[in-house]
């Protein structure tokens, strides 16, 4: 059940990819010999040993968050240097915290965010946004809207079937795109202005999504497109 529950929050999380779950450590350990990994939610009752132990077996690179029903352990567990200790039952609100924590140790974030002060030339026709664990370059003519959520961006192509979903704020991600060709409409929405093909009202339709514009930007997303009414 404990183990059920954690692979369902994992497989919740856009920019958490699962490699493996093991009900035995021997069966982990023998895993990680030939395909290492960044991190590991790792229980502290195991059978043949502990987590803890389990946990000073591995790798340096390798990090852990304990799940546990007992408060006891926790000092030992963060006395290796663990990233997160999870109460059982371990609620997704909870999960999604320690996660992000250990997100951003491991710096998941796209290379360009890393340099706020650089700004990308308008003369580049690409930027490279790293998402599960991978550098992904997207060309800006794919690109239809860009979706803030929290602490992560999902970011929509006409190349992708699915959304690509990187760490980031929309602040961030405004700056680094050319404003000539993208324009924030909402707090939560970025679009590429070169890919709207119809605006109704208060709202931006790609197929069928509709794009909410707010009144904090539509004045200036209305000068646009005077600027394109014939």
């Amino acid at each position: 059940m404990a183990l059920g529950l954690i692979v369902s929050h994992i497989n919740r999380t856009p920019f958490l990819e699962l490699k493996g779950q093991f009900d035995n450590p021997i069966d982990a350990m023998e895993y990680l010999q030939s395909n290492p990994v960044q991190l590991i939610y790792l229980d502290i009752q195991m059978p043949d040993f502990t987590g803890v132990d389990f946990a000073r077996t591995l790798d340096e690179n390798c990090k852990v968050i304990f799940t546990t029903a007992y408060e006891k352990y926790a000092v030992e567990g963060f006395r290796l240097h663990a990233l997160g200790y999870l109460l059982k039952p371990v609620s997704y609100e909870v999960f999604l915290d320690a996660t992000q924590h250990a997100q951003k140790h491991f710096n998941w974030i796209d290379l360009a965010m890393q340099q706020p002060d650089k700004q990308l030339r308008s003369d580049e026709d690409y930027l490279f946004v790293k998402a599960n664990a991978q550098l992904k370059r997207i060309n800006y003519g794919d690109i239809l809207y860009l979706e803030g959520l929290k602490d992560y961006v999902k970011l929509y192509t006409e190349t992708e079937q699915t959304p690509i979903v990187f760490y980031a704020t929309m602040k961030s991600v405004e700056q680094r795109l050319p404003s000539d060709r993208f324009m924030r409409v909402h707090r939560s929405f970025i679009v590429n202005l070169e890919k709207i093909t119809t605006i109704e009202r208060y709202r931006i339709i790609f197929g069928k999504e509709r794009i909410p514009i707010s009144k904090q930007y539509k004045e200036v997303f209305d000068e646009f497109v005077k600027k394109k009414f014939l």
